[in-house]
Parts: structure tokens; sequence; C-alpha cells
């Protein structure tokens, strides 16, 4: 099921009245509680609202969101659902908004697994968060590209090793970008960042490229699994600028490796899968999130809710703070089931 859903009306008291446009049939939820502000939806939602085949209608679930630091409002919320059956053993939620600053979203993200069991065992489970650059079509198309390319290319390029076949799914992505802009000039300089991970059985394998990041969040601490690929991360490499200080850095923007940006694209990620255990979490989000709220908030979030209360308790904060750039997470957590 694919909707946009729209905040149009809150009211202070102890209740508010949050009306959702769904096409032409607007539907009004009452009785919600005023700190419900932010889209709280279950169990999976793609940022582009593409349905796929196992796609599901599922009741939409306005929940609260506990705040982290204060009461935090989020006046207008816009939110594309794609509702997918989920294989037991983990729990999935993600949440994309355009922020407060920006009139378009660049961001895209998504989640996969085979439908067929023996696939499954064999291809684990697929997350993808990307964040376009290259105005805002460009970027909207270049983040497209890329988690669908990965996505396709995953799943038929697969054979025995799910790191390899994610590296060969980043190359592809790289190249069909840069082919698209050679072949439309408008969207010359068009790129994006992607980090994926697949999740087979208990291992993960990631890969990476940019600045969007993967944490693992294990028994209260909060740990970032890639590096960023930007002029402030070599600094921050390099010890001239302090990890503290780089996301408040002027240049922090500035990357140095994109899908679509450069002859070739050098894919960061460990061959070797790190091992997850019961409870862990892992997240997904563009830096849209992870330069306006701390790890330690982003630990406290993931820590203390489920997946689905946490995107909207993270989003809902970044959009506090001014929400400067587009806001996109996807949170996963293991279960004791997670084996396939």
């Amino acid at each position: 099921m694919t909707f946009s859903g729209y905040l149009l009306e809150r009211k202070r008291s102890a209740f508010g009245i949050l009306r959702v446009e769904m096409g032409d049939h607007p539907v009004t939820f009452s009785e919600i509680p005023e700190e419900a502000c932010a889209f709280a939806l279950t169990p999976v939602y793609n940022g582009r609202g593409v349905s796929r085949p196992r796609s599901c209608r599922q009741d939409v679930s306005f929940q609260l969101a506990i705040p982290i630091a204060s009461a935090l409002l989020v006046e207008v919320a816009e939110v594309s659902v794609d509702c997918m059956i989920v294989k037991p053993g983990v729990e999935v939620a993600g949440l994309s908004d355009v922020g407060c600053q920006r009139e378009n979203n660049e961001d895209s993200y998504l989640y996969w697994e085979p439908s067929g069991e023996e696939e499954f065992q064999r291809k684990g489970r697929l997350a993808i968060i990307a964040d376009g650059m290259g105005g805002h079509e460009g970027g909207q198309e270049a983040s497209r590209m890329a988690v669908e390319t990965v996505r396709e290319v995953y799943d038929h390029a697969f054979r025995d090793d799910p790191h390899a076949a994610l590296v060969e799914s980043f190359v592809a992505a790289h190249t069909r970008i840069q082919d698209y802009a050679e072949q439309h000039p408008a969207f010359h300089g068009m790129g994006t960042t992607c980090t994926a991970f697949v999740l087979r059985g208990r291992q993960l394998y990631i890969a990476h490229v940019g600045d969007s990041r993967l944490y693992l969040v294990r028994d209260a601490r909060i740990l970032r699994l890639t590096r960023d690929h930007s002029y402030v991360g070599r600094l921050v490499e390099s010890g001239i600028v302090r990890a503290e200080d780089a996301e408040k850095h002027p240049q922090r923007h500035i990357l140095t490796a994109a899908l679509g940006a450069g002859r070739d694209v050098a894919v960061d990620g460990a061959q070797q899968g790190v091992t997850l255990q019961d409870g862990d979490d892992l997240l997904l989000c563009t830096d849209g999130l992870w330069s306006v709220v701390t790890e330690e908030e982003l630990e406290m979030a993931v820590s203390r809710n489920a997946p689905a209360e946490c995107c909207a308790a993270l989003v809902k904060l970044a959009r506090h703070r001014g929400g400067p750039d587009n806001i996109t997470v996807q949170v996963m957590r293991v279960g004791p089931e997670s084996q396939p």
C-alpha cells in the first residue's frame, strides 16, 4: 500500500486530531496522544513508495514517540509507505522525511528479502539507504537508481559470497548512474551515497560509499560500522579535526567518494562478516539525521524504543533542530529466531 499522509491539524490538549489524505479519501484519526505528531508506521516501508510483489496492506499505526530530551512537536509530516511481509527473526522499520528546509527528498531506502525459503537461506536480508546529490532531480534519480540497482544485481548476481555480491552491485550502480548522466546532460554531476548491509543468519556483511552511516547498538552502547568518505572524515582520521566537531564543520558535506562520481569506485566493507547477537540493533541513516542528532541520542532512541517508535522519535528530533537536510533512518532489531 502506497500513500502520502499529511498532518493537517493538531490540538493543544490531552488529545489531538490527526487528518491523513489518502488519494481522494481523507481519513481522520481522533484521540491520538498529542505527542504522537510523527508517523510511527510498521512493519517496513520504502522511502520511494514503490510496491513490491510481496507487499501487503497493513493498518497504519500512529504510536507515541517518546521524547528524548524534551517535548518535541512536528507540525507537518509526510511519508510514503510500502508495507511488506518480513520473515520472522527481525523487526524492521524505516522513515524518510523531506526535512524543514528542502523542497524535495533526495534520499531513498529499501528493505528486501527473497520470497522463497531456499533463496532466503542463501541470500539473507538486504537493507539499503542512499542520499542523492546533483540537484533535486539528479539527486532523486541517483539515489533511486542506486537502491534499485543494488537490490537487482545482488539478487541476480549472487553466488555464495554476500560481500562479493554487494560489491558487484555497488559497481553496477556506479556505472549505471554514470551512463544515465552521460545520456542525459541535464543530470551531469549526479551521484549518491550508498550504504547497504546483508544479514544472513547472524552474519552481517556491509558495503559502503559516501557519508551515510551504519551503526550497531548493543547493550546500550553504539558503534559506528562505517567511515565517512568526506573531506572532514579525512581530517578526523588524520587527527586535524576532533570527531565531536566533525558534525558541525562547514565543509562536512564535501564527499571524497560517491556512486556515479569519478572514474572508479572503491567500496568499503570487510570481507568477513560481523557476528550479531540477540537484541542487537542496526541503524542506517543519512547525514540529515546524524549531523543534528548525537550518537548518544541515537543509542538512547534505539535502546528505549521499538524500531517504529525509534524512527519516529529520531525524525521528530531532527526536525525540531531545524531539519536542514532530508532525514532518512532504517532500524533493524535482531530477535532470538533470526537464524534463517
